[in-house]
């Protein structure tokens, strides 16, 4: 049985140990493998007006656990907490934005109501990183196991940040200050920040590497203030060789906070001692955040992380897959075009990619290797319905007839010069990805075409793709398009 490690105020213990105790009882009921892919990153907090909620990393292992567990989890929970506590369920963009909501109507008061009063339960799962020497006690809180330099899938987008984050993590000379890597939300900042804290860490025992989230950085500061124990707060942090904190711009608006951590970050900079921020923006968009901070933000050296091209999110998918072959002990494969699909389609966001890939091997288990094409979309399409706008492929004649330079009349009429007959098949291609129409439907929108000719452009743009960087970037820019 794997330990739980707890974050929390000693008001919150017993719901703590309510929640270890169901936790328990769900990893030999649901196994080690759904258990790690579902609930093994979720935390459990409790907001300062006493409201409990499981917060998880993404809209889909929400979804998951409310379609899947939750129903047990109340059970366990009315079994565990003897104060008959009532208990939510959200993803971290919904919790993060009730936390911003709350904080908004409350400003002045410069607290969230996640403040000093949480818990967060992180449930340790197995990694495909090789083992590691032990690390000092007391530098992981915070960290993810799972999270290191060896897990994490490089390619264009990510290339640079990654080499300035491994350069930063073995104590290089001649290094800026500080760093800033910025991203939307699922692009690998916090991969990268924390395979940053473990590689620092193992290179140099002896020296102190401090990772924290904004929030906490946030509910520490308040705390310390409510305490009055500033001193040791500022202590703990300007007596940091290395200072990661994760999702920096959570501070705008909150002008204490603000003032605190630019003293921070100046006090370490004059030491020469290291920091790097993550953010959802480069210091220069974030209008929130004071003036003076966003400066010093903008001096160091700035990284921003791209989204993930096709070829890194298939590498993303295989490294997953050879992860989940490790955790389960048994070989998880799964067809070319089924991994080619979640490639295409989730294209926004690496969690929601992994999201969907656990969902497959969720519903399919060791049937994974054999699951068609056709079988993966209608796992997935509840998750696709529920997640964005409608596409019709009346809009994605459109989009793809202005994209090309043509007329949508061009996409379905006879002619078959190479000039209209490839955009033709790309059309086809994204109606086959973005639409719920069988193969004859497609094809009778496209001038009352065979079933057959749709399966060979889908087949003919498949191939291409893996060739042709032109092509397939014309379909991911018509894809973002057609999804707002």
């Amino acid at each position: 049985m794997a330990d739980y490690s707890l974050t929390m105020s000693s008001a919150s213990g017993a719901a703590g140990a309510a929640w270890v105790s169901a936790c328990q009882t769900l990893k030999r009921e649901l196994g080690d493998a759904a258990f790690g892919s579902w609930l093994g990153q979720a935390a459990l907090r409790e907001t300062r007006d006493g409201r409990l909620v499981v917060v998880t990393p993404t809209g889909m292992a929400r979804d998951w656990i409310r379609r899947n567990a939750w129903c047990r989890i109340a059970e366990l929970w009315a079994e565990n907490d003897s104060q008959g506590r009532r208990l939510d369920l959200k993803s971290r963009h919904e919790f993060e934005a009730q936390v911003q909501g709350l904080a908004n109507q409350g400003a002045g008061a410069d607290l969230t109501p996640s403040g000093s009063e949480f818990i967060e339960i992180t449930t340790p799962i197995a990694t495909d990183a090789p083992a590691r020497a032990p690390l000092p006690v007391g530098k992981t809180a915070g960290l993810q196991e799972r999270l290191t330099f060896e897990s994490f899938v490089t390619g264009p987008a990510n290339e640079f940040a990654h080499a300035v984050a491994k350069r930063v993590a073995s104590w290089a000379d001649g290094h800026f200050n500080p760093v800033v890597f910025h991203g939307p939300y699922g692009f690998g900042k916090t991969h990268l920040l924390n395979a940053m804290a473990w590689e620092a860490m193992r290179a140099a025992p002896d020296k102190k590497v401090v990772y924290l989230t904004a929030e906490r950085f946030l509910s520490g500061f308040v705390r310390a203030v409510m305490d009055r124990s500033t001193s040791s707060f500022k202590d703990e942090l300007r007596t940091a060789d290395l200072l990661i904190i994760d999702d920096v711009h959570f501070v705008g608006g909150k002008q204490s906070t603000q003032e605190e951590l630019f003293h921070t970050l100046t006090a370490l900079m004059e030491d020469g001692r290291r920091v790097v921020f993550s953010a959802d923006r480069p210091p220069s968009a974030l209008t929130e955040v004071d003036a003076r901070l966003r400066s010093h933000l903008s001096a160091g050296l700035v990284c921003g992380i791209e989204p993930a091209d096709r070829s890194l999110r298939l590498g993303i998918l295989e490294r997953k897959l050879t992860s989940l072959s490790r955790q389960l002990s048994q070989s998880i494969g799964a067809q070319p075009e089924v991994l080619q699909f979640l490639a295409d389609r989730f294209t926004d966001s690496v969690r929601e990619l992994e999201g969907a890939l656990n969902t497959l091997v969720a519903r399919a288990g060791e049937c994974l290797s054999r699951l068609t094409l056709d079988e993966a979309q209608a796992i997935l399409r509840p998750h696709l319905r529920g997640a964005e706008k409608r596409i019709t492929v009346d809009d994605i004649q459109k989009a793809t007839s202005e994209h090309f330079g043509l007329k949508q009349a061009d996409l379905i009429s006879e002619r078959r010069n190479r000039s209209i007959a490839r955009p033709r098949q790309a059309a086809m291609w994204l109606a086959k990805q973005l639409t719920t129409r069988s193969l004859p439907d497609i094809g009778r929108r496209f001038g009352g075409r065979d079933h057959t000719t749709v399966l060979h452009a889908v087949r003919r743009i498949e191939a291409l793709k893996a060739d042709d960087p032109v092509l397939t970037r014309d379909l991911e820019a018509l894809i973002r398009k057609l999804r707002g």
